[in-house]
């Protein structure tokens, strides 16, 4: 300790290093431009999310990367559903650039990532949820800092069960990406001894979400919808394209407590989350964008950060070497979660805790106590090393 001490004051002493020594390291972000309507005017996708969060994070690798010789550039690459993926990656290899952060579907992230072998680009992926690119879809030269949909369900299994309401109503949306993400609650109910006491589906039939009355969606339909059910303890929706779980909270038929895509929610992030140090980070993130820091914003923040770390420790600027770094024994990154967050070496998955939050608060943080592990209670989220079917290529 002492020792990092000092040599982080002889840095402080020498000053930065001059434009002549200075390596550049060049991000890009291919950068998902569709947006899909919210409930909530509140919930808006802003404009530059995730953008934000990966500036923030390449002025805090400059801090560091002034003393280091080491110069960190973001290059915003914004792709559309009509454009090609492999062509946006190759505008950016033309610019040397070797390290990418994407938060495009998990299609794309897989295009990507075959694309990218073949030039040794390194795809960071900071949104999909999707445990097949972390399983039977898996690719060396992708890095996962975006949760799992198992993870996610495990963190609020946890919580459900340790708090003792372990009989569930799933309440579950008619797109495919809600199937998937129901299958991960089963999962998670059945690893933790939770029960799911009735499933039931809603259909989404269209209509404007932001615009409709409430005796459309929420006075009439949500109490119908859930009216009958078997006893429960709490109703876990599931959700992900925000059609319905919104209207549930307070006008379920039986009085009970809401989760999953609604109510409690497990996230990566929150704008509530002030503990180890994340009110600075809040703080500097509103001095700077005028808005809150969401979820895609924190995960592009850990990515640019990994690299950050990855370069300063390796001392240097070539990506190969980066990755040789981080996909060793020996690295972490501190994300403002209470430890060190470190890779998976079997998928390449960020191991991290799981916020479980209402909207205004962090209710809780799992993994939960009493959820042991031989290795890290963090592998209690999500597939663990003997579950997994991944074989690295």
């Amino acid at each position: 300790m002492l020792a990092s001490l000092a040599a982080t004051s002889l840095l402080a002493l020498s000053g930065p290093r001059s434009n002549a020594e200075t390596a550049v390291i060049a991000v890009g972000y291919l950068r998902w431009m569709e947006r899909r309507p919210a409930i909530s005017l509140l919930d808006q996708q802003p404009a530059d999310d995730g953008l934000a969060g990966a500036q923030l994070a390449a002025d805090d690798n400059n801090t560091t990367g002034q003393f280091l010789g080491q110069s960190y550039t973001l290059i915003d690459k914004p792709i559309r559903a009509e454009d090609d993926p492999v062509a946006a990656l190759r505008s950016l290899g033309s610019q040397h650039v070797g390290l990418v952060l994407t938060d495009t579907p998990a299609d794309i992230v897989l295009k990507l990532a075959d694309a990218g072998k073949q030039s040794g680009v390194t795809i960071f992926n900071i949104r999909a949820p999707n445990d097949s690119l972390r399983e039977e879809q898996c690719r060396g030269n992708v890095i996962h800092v975006a949760p799992t949909r198992s993870m996610l369900a495990d963190a609020l299994a946890q919580y459900l069960v340790w708090k003792k309401w372990p009989r569930w109503l799933l309440a579950v949306g008619s797109h495919p990406d809600d199937a998937l993400l129901a299958d991960a609650y089963r999962r998670s109910a059945k690893r933790f001894g939770a029960r799911i006491v009735q499933e039931r589906t809603y259909k989404d039939t269209g209509g404007a979400r932001q615009t409709d009355t409430g005796l459309v969606q929420t006075q009439q339909q949500m109490p119908v919808f859930t009216q009958g059910a078997p006893e429960y303890d709490v109703l876990v929706a599931v959700d992900e394209n925000e059609v319905f779980a919104g209207y549930l909270p307070y006008r379920t038929w039986d009085p009970r407590p809401v989760a999953g895509s609604a109510g409690l929610e497990p996230v990566t992030w929150d704008a509530s989350s002030e503990s180890w140090g994340g009110a600075q980070l809040q703080n500097r993130f509103v001095r700077l964008f005028h808005r809150r820091m969401t979820g895609l914003d924190m995960q592009a923040w850990t990515a640019m950060r990994m690299i950050g770390e990855a370069a300063s420790r390796a001392n240097s600027a070539d990506p190969a070497a980066i990755m040789e770094y981080m996909k060793g024994p020996d690295f972490g990154v501190a994300a403002y979660k209470g430890q060190k967050l470190t890779l998976r070496n079997w998928n390449w998955q960020l191991r991290q805790p799981i916020l479980l939050s209402d909207g205004r608060n962090t209710v809780s943080i799992s993994p939960q106590p009493g959820f042991l592990h031989q290795v890290t209670e963090l592998d209690t989220l999500g597939m663990d090393r003997p579950e997994t079917t991944c074989k690295l290529r």
